[in-house]
Parts: structure tokens; C-alpha cells; sequence
């Protein structure tokens, strides 16, 4: 499998969302692979989003999201969830990436729908945040025979919160027809 170079990271964040669909999220826990194919994410798009983490500024849970690209995003949600982010376009942009479910390739329970069954099936935690995505035990990697799908824009989930005009943004992108999109 050959891994996601940085520059991949780099770029806004809608088109680096709906081009890790299809991609193979891949985690080397006590020796095995555990491999998931990207199937649903969701784009946040920095400090002006009001459904963002870093719409409230650089703290200390957010300062991953400013840069570099390319690194891993965790936050515990409701107390007892990971989600996983992964941070792109250039330094100081607040933007970044949630996973929010994986088909399972290799080493994974069927059970990957929503950000946090796929951070629980794959071994993601808190002490991955800050995790540099294009290291050698945790990384995206292109698949060895891509396919051709249909992507599917909807609003993101769970970020009525942030008011109608971000609410309603059709910022969560998904494989028309996988059985592992979260919710259709």
C-alpha cells in the first residue's frame, strides 16, 4: 500500500474530505494491521464554522487543528467516545477532517459505523492526538485497485447547535449505496 504523502493534507479541506473516500485507513496495533476503507466523512472548515472545535480559537484541545497538515485530531465526546479528525490545508487554518465510518478490510469488527464504533474498532484513543498521519504504524493509504463510486453531499450530523447557516452546509460526504454510511 503506498501512503498518503503530506501534500495531500494541504489543500482545502472540502476537496481532501471527498478525496479520502474509498481510501484505506490503516493502524498497526501489537503487531496487526487493523484496515478500514474510508466511506463517510465530514469537513470542518476553521475558526469561521461555528460547528468547528476551533471556531472559539486556539485552546489547548484545538491547537492540533491550526498545523501542520497531516496529523490526527482526537476528542473524547459525551465522555466515553473518540473521534478522530485528520488536519489539513496549511498551518494556522483551523480546518480538518472527521471520520465518521469505515467498511472494514482486514482485522475489524463489523461494526464501524459513526465516528466512534470506527475509532473504537480501530484502537484510536486520546493518545493519538497530535498522531502524524504519514508515520510508518498509522497513516491513509491509496488503495491497490481504486473504484469508481458516486459521492453524496449531505449536512453534517449533530451540529444544529452551530445555527442553520452552518447546520445546513452539505459538508458530510459518503459513498452512494456502502452499507457502512452512518446514517443516509
Amino acid at each position: 500500500m503506498k501512503k498518503l504523502p503530506r501534500e495531500f493534507y494541504n489543500r482545502k479541506t472540502t476537496i481532501v474530505a471527498q478525496d479520502l473516500l474509498g481510501k484505506l485507513l490503516v493502524h498497526r496495533v501489537d503487531n496487526i494491521e487493523r484496515i478500514g476503507k474510508i466511506v463517510e466523512v465530514e469537513a470542518y472548515l476553521g475558526p469561521l464554522d461555528l460547528a468547528a472545535h476551533t471556531s472559539k480559537g486556539i485552546t489547548p484541545r484545538t491547537k492540533i487543528m491550526f498545523g501542520p497538515p497531516g496529523y490526527v485530531y482526537v476528542y473524547l465526546v459525551y465522555g466515553m467516545h473518540h473521534c478522530m479528525n485528520v488536519v489539513t490545508e496549511p498551518d494556522g487554518t483551523g480546518t480538518a477532517v472527521l471520520l465518521r465510518a469505515l467498511e472494514p478490510v482486514s482485522n475489524l469488527s463489523n461494526n464501524t459505523k459513526g465516528p466512534g464504533r470506527l475509532c473504537k474498532a480501530m484502537g484510536v484513543n486520546l493518545s493519538h492526538y497530535g498522531h502524524d498521519i504519514c508515520s510508518d504504524n498509522f497513516y491513509i493509504a491509496h488503495p491497490q485497485t481504486p473504484e469508481n463510486f458516486n459521492i453524496v453531499a449531505r449536512p453534517r450530523v449533530g451540529v444544529d447547535y452551530a445555527g442553520s447557516d452552518w447546520a445546513s452546509q452539505p459538508l458530510r460526504f459518503y459513498i452512494e449505496g456502502n452499507r457502512y454510511v452512518s446514517k443516509k
